[in-house]
């Protein structure tokens, strides 16, 4: 059987899952694809993937991938009600690109390996930009053996780079630390920003300079744009930010690791939260980027942001 001739499952056609998706069809895989909201899989599907009712319809694939919101989430499309483990039949391995926490990934795993499925955590760094450029790169744990089988699929959508940290939940634990560095890096970069454009420093002039020396990164120059011109278009919301910050906290008590750092960027980020929860429009805020705390943080600083209409590379330009 050549590869392409394996079929392959996907859940989930949020921001990352679909743009994921997008490059197995394009590759040309087999995929069938599940969304809870129907209309968010029907661009795929015009592009060559087949959509089914129910996630049970998918318990026959080869390979099955899915990125949900939530540990909660996941547990339910496998094993809730027309979950795909809901039957008698079971996908040879599950590629899990979530973000949920050690002991539910532990949990679920146990549960497969009883249905004879092999689990694979997959999650991935970057955003649906990062996706477009062909930037994105995952993190990868559990069987080996099993890795090395869907190896070309995640390489694929994460043409960045493939890293396979061992078995069990430890690509969990990077994500977890990838994610808390995140929230830290937007935290201190809207910070020091702040403070120099307070002082009279133009944003882009100063994040060109941050930007172009050793501090920069990817995620400094592809948030810059947002930084500049106000633009909160939605790469990851504040809410899924302070899962994660929660996530490593935990995990950081749990293994006596002091993290102040992050604690105080979860505070931070909470101020924004409940800022966002006190306005009438507070569902819309709090579904704009987590980047938009920096206008809480310049309330804060007391000064009101107001875009600077600038035209400032993202770095992800081909």
């Amino acid at each position: 059987m050549t590869a392409n001739a394996q079929r392959l499952g996907w859940i989930g056609m949020g921001r990352m899952g679909s743009a994921m998706a997008e490059l197995l069809v394009k590759a040309g895989y087999d995929l069938s694809v599940w969304n809870r909201t129907r209309s968010k899989a029907e661009p795929l599907a015009a592009k060559g993937a087949k959509i089914v009712d129910k996630p049970s319809d998918l318990a026959d694939v080869d390979v099955l991938f899915t990125i949900v919101s939530t540990g909660k989430d996941l547990e339910q499309v496998y094993f809730g009600k027309d979950g795909v483990l809901s039957g008698s039949k079971s996908p040879k391995i599950l590629v899990d690109s979530s973000t949920i926490a050690v002991e539910e990934s532990v949990e679920l795993r146990k549960r497969l390996k009883e249905r004879g499925s092999d689990f694979i955590a997959a999650p991935v760094s970057g955003n649906a930009k990062v996706i477009k450029a062909k930037k994105l790169s995952s993190v990868v744990s559990g069987p080996e053996a099993a890795f090395k089988t869907v190896e070309p699929y995640i390489k694929t959508f994460a043409p960045q780079g493939v890293s396979y940290v061992g078995d069990g939940e430890l690509a969990r634990v990077c994500k977890i630390a990838h994610n808390v560095m995140l929230g830290v890096v937007i935290e201190n970069l809207i910070e020091i920003t702040l403070l120099a454009n307070k002082m009279g420093v133009p944003r882009h002039a100063f994040l060109a300079f941050m930007n172009n020396g050793v501090m920069g990164s990817m995620f400094t120059k592809y948030k810059s744009p947002a930084l500049v011109n106000l633009d909160w278009t939605t790469t990851f919301t504040p809410e899924l930010l302070r899962k994660d910050l929660d996530l490593g906290l935990e995990l950081g008590r749990e293994y006596d690791v002091p993290m102040p750092v992050t604690a105080a960027t979860r505070e931070v980020l909470q101020q924004h939260i409940g800022k966002a929860l006190s306005q009438p429009n507070s569902e819309a805020v709090l579904a704009e980027d987590f980047a938009k705390m920096a206008e809480t943080m310049a309330e804060l600083s007391g000064m009101k942001l107001e875009s600077e209409k600038q035209n400032v590379p993202t770095g992800l330009e081909n």
